[in-house]
């Protein structure tokens, strides 16, 4: 795929919610990823931060 493909998902950092405070499903999904390591999940984290935890827990 080339970079100018407009199937690829967008990057957080450009999403137009991103700042937004993260969804439920969100929070869900992270404390489930969480559960059983030793990572903690702020609660104040915005859609944007919580899809790039989401996508660092589930790559470790």
């Amino acid at each position: 795929m080339s970079e100018s493909d407009p199937t690829l998902e967008k990057d957080p950092s450009d999403w137009v919610t991103g700042e937004e405070p993260a969804t439920g499903a969100q929070k869900s999904y992270l404390e489930t990823l969480a559960r059983g390591t030793d990572q903690q999940v702020p609660d104040d984290l915005t859609k944007a931060e919580a899809s790039e935890k989401i996508d660092e827990l589930k790559s470790s």
